[in-house]
Formats: structure tokens, sequence, C-alpha cells
């Protein structure tokens, strides 16, 4: 890592020290962090963002800290995960240590945890740490964008998202674009003690099937006594522009085209954009038809064709497999946001 970079992590964390707010890159978007532990700087995050107070954030750490800090009653099942994916894209839900404030949690009794794989997200949790007298330094990050918006996978996106925050001196550390594209998974484990199991709260590039092979069992889905978790809201990711999920059948019909208002555009994305004919009022964009790749292009492609004045975007509907099971509930959500 070059000097000057060092320097701006450094400063970028001495800020997380005194309450104020910082974005930063991880491997999945990036995020708007605060010390996890300051009730006050936390609300920032909330406020700037127009968060509800009662929507949880992810405490992110490092590969070094101590669980035991954050969370009690540590299932065995915590540490399988830990031990596979970690530093990476999964989100442990734990019962809170109770010093630490409930304010990352909406008020629950549990925590969201995350050790970040990215380089950058590193250097600043350790450096945030080394600041702390307890030498253990959780920043409570959501996604740096306006509640219910697309998340940002580039540095650009979270200035243009947040200008006077940017104006009045938040560091935006420059990460590069984000390597996955979507956000973590999130999986409970604060019920295990009561023999719930693991629960897939938000499917993520960490699938299901490659939970369950580590615990040797298939995570459930929620159910009405789950905790509450970032990015689970019906309505939820969605650009400006609304937004209406097409199926493949409509699309080969030619519905779309006695759809679009005289005088207005319509963007339309599908696997096959070459093979489409010309339609007035249809602008053709081509996505990859293979889901990592997919997920990673996702928010930068809604971001950008948000711009473009269109009167509305419309995507083809995705395999229903497990392979495309996190894209599939991002755009879900995104489209609950514009009711047909």
């Amino acid at each position: 890592m070059q000097a000057d970079q060092e320097q701006e992590i450094l400063r970028a964390a001495t800020r997380l020290v005194h309450g104020e707010l910082v974005a930063f890159p991880t491997e999945t978007v990036y995020g708007l962090g605060a010390d996890a532990e300051n009730p006050q700087a936390v609300a920032k995050i909330y406020q700037a963002k127009g968060r509800p107070s009662n929507h949880p954030v992810i405490v992110h750490v490092a590969p070094d800290a101590d669980l035991s800090y954050w969370a009690t009653d540590i299932p065995e099942e915590a540490h399988q995960l830990i031990k596979a994916f970690w530093p990476g894209p999964l989100t442990l839900i734990l019962q809170r240590a109770s010093h630490i404030p409930d304010t990352v949690s909406g008020g629950q009794s549990s925590v969201g945890i995350r050790c970040p794989s990215h380089p950058v997200a590193q250097a600043l949790l350790r450096q945030f740490a080394r600041l702390k007298p307890s030498g253990q330094g959780g920043v409570a990050a959501p996604s740096a964008n306006k509640f219910g918006q697309v998340s940002p996978t580039l540095a650009e996106h979270v200035i243009s998202e947040f200008p006077e925050e940017v104006a009045k001196g938040m560091p935006v550390l420059e990460g590069g674009a984000a390597n996955i594209g979507i956000e973590s998974t999130i999986v409970d484990l604060s019920r295990i003690g009561q023999g719930v199991g693991a629960v897939l709260l938000r499917p993520g590039h960490v699938s299901a099937s490659q939970i369950g092979q580590v615990l040797g069992y298939a995570p459930k889905l929620p159910d009405s006594h789950a905790p509450r978790a970032s990015g689970t809201l019906k309505a939820h990711y969605a650009p400006r522009t609304p937004l209406m999920l097409v199926s493949a059948q409509e699309l080969a019909a030619g519905k779309l085209q006695h759809r679009v208002p005289a005088g207005k555009k319509w963007a339309v994305c599908v696997f096959d954009a070459g093979q489409q004919p010309h339609t007035e009022g249809i602008d053709w964009f081509e996505v990859s038809n293979e889901p990592v790749q997919y997920a990673h292009d996702l928010y930068a492609f809604l971001r950008r064709v948000d711009q473009l004045g269109y009167q509305r975007i419309c995507i083809q509907s995705l395999p229903e497999d497990q392979r495309w099971e996190a894209v599939n509930d991002r755009l879900q959500r995104a489209a609950a946001a514009f009711p047909r």
C-alpha cells in the first residue's frame, strides 16, 4: 500500500474515532461507516441515508478481531462458517454483547458482524482498532447510498450520492470497482441455543448450498420470529426510474411494444439484445447470462441507465435456480418499489 493511501486511511480512521462518517470500499459494495460503539456516530449514518432507526446495520471487523468482544453465546456453527468464508461476503447474526449499543441492531438483542476481504477495508479496520483503547474497532456500515436506493459499487457513486457530506470533509476511500457487486449473504445464528438452527435472511455470493455443505444441513428460510436484517424489506435496491421485470414469454410475444406511450422511451435489458427487432420507443441493452458477472455488473448498470432519461426500465426475468437466487432477490425487491 502506497504512503499516500496509508495517510488517507489514517485520516479516515481518526475521523471514525472522533465520531464522524467515512465511506469505504468492500468486496460487495461501498459502505457508509461510523464507530459501532458510538451511538451518536451511528445516528449520523441513519440521518445521512434517511434510514429508519429500527433497520439494523452490519458491524465490520478486521480479520484479527476478537468476536467475543462483539457477541455472546457464540455457537459452533459461527466458527465453522467463519473458517470457511471469512474474510468474505458473509454476515453472521449473533447475540449482541451487552456493552455494544443496540443502535447498530435497531434495538434488537442481536448484532450482524462481517469481516470484509477488501484490502482497503481491512487496512481501515485495523488502523481504527489500533486507535481504540480496547484494541477492538468495529465499523457499523450499511451501503453508502440513500435508503432504499441502488447500492454503490464505485467511489464516484458515493460522491454523487452524498455531495453535502463530502463537501464537509467526509472521506471516500478509493478501492476500485466492487469485486462482487451485491451485498453480503446474511445468516442468523442468534437462535441456535433455542434449537432454531441457521436461517438464511438474505441470499448473496455465498450460497445456501455452500452454507449447507459447511454446517451439514441446509439453512432454513426466515420465520416470523427471525431478527430484522439489512436489506430485507420488501421494496429495496431500487433506481429512481420505475423498474419492472418481464418474462421471456412477454418479450417473445412482443407485448412491450404496445405499452410504451407515444413519445416516450423504455430501456429493456435482455440476455440477447442483438437478436431483438428494432422497435420504436425501446432501447435494448444486453446483460450477462452468467450469474456472478450479472451480479458484478447489476448496480453500476442500473445507476448508468437511471441517468439516461428513460420513462421505465424493464429487465428480463432471471432463471429460478439457486445460482441466480441472490440477484433475483435484489431485482424482485427493486421491482416491488414500483407496483405494476
